[in-house]
């Protein structure tokens, strides 16, 4: 057998299995991505997998499906169905998303063509929901307008806490230090992914279950992004330091 070709007789299972092996260290995941997603994207690699399809047609299927909950958000008047209908996009966009790096590992590895796109349609992803939930609160005058500072403040955050990610993983390989890809044999806590759970983007994507109720979903909404905020303040100053630590 070669790498990247789907062996003989080699059952769903068995290759679900087989990704759960190779999975990567899960160092400081929030509790969803690293108990939920991480689960499902790898079933979807597997199925993937078997039906022959490439890591990038993956990422375009999480791009499709993320892409659609951001139309619903900016042009469709707030409802319980918009809201699950959006809630389901996101969470099925995210799994792709967890999907298209075990995919890439089933195959043999992946290319520096497809890490790209990945990050690219991670980057819009990050930004551009809070961006279309602006809109949407805005041309449906839903929230006493004050509220959408909430959305505002939330792309800020958001964008330049995926910038600092990005930029911390290149500076440490730059400096030979270790960086989060590489797998980890002492795994975080359990109590770390929960404590982290609020800033996870998976449980952001259930939370528009309750789009249908601005009373509700504008509170907790609030929330995370105060949760995220308090993040990125922490998570700078341990960062930042650490960078002082790398080696010139």
């Amino acid at each position: 057998m070669t790498a990247g070709t789907l062996p003989v007789d080699e059952t769903l299972r068995t290759t679900i299995e087989r990704l759960a092996g190779a999975q990567k260290g899960a160092a400081g995941a929030p509790a969803y991505s690293r108990f939920v997603n991480r689960r499902l994207g790898r079933v979807l690699a597997a199925v993937a997998f078997h039906a022959r399809l490439t890591p990038n047609a993956v990422t375009g299927i999480s791009a499709v499906l993320t892409g659609t909950a951001l139309v619903l958000l900016a042009l469709v008047e707030p409802s319980w169905g918009v809201g699950l209908a959006v809630a389901a996009c996101l969470v099925l966009g995210y799994a792709f998303d967890a999907a298209d790096g075990q995919l890439a590992r089933l195959r043999g590895g992946g290319s520096p063509a497809g890490e790209w796109l990945d990050h690219m349609v991670d980057a819009v992803k990050s930004s551009g929901l809070h961006l279309a939930l602006l809109i949407g609160l805005y041309r449906f005058e839903v929230v006493d307008p004050v509220w959408l500072l909430v959305p505002l403040g939330y792309c800020l955050v958001d964008a330049v806490t995926y910038f600092a990610t990005m930029l911390n993983e290149a500076l440490r390989a730059q400096h030979g230090a270790a960086t989060r890809a590489q797998p980890t044999a002492q795994p975080a806590g359990v109590a770390r992914s929960l404590l982290t759970l609020p800033t996870d983007y998976g449980l952001l994507a259930c939370l528009f279950v309750l789009y249908g109720a601005p009373t509700l979903f504008v509170p907790a909404y609030t929330v995370l992004f105060l949760a995220a905020a308090g993040f990125l303040a922490l998570a700078s100053i341990k960062w930042f330091s650490e960078m002082t630590r790398l080696p010139r």
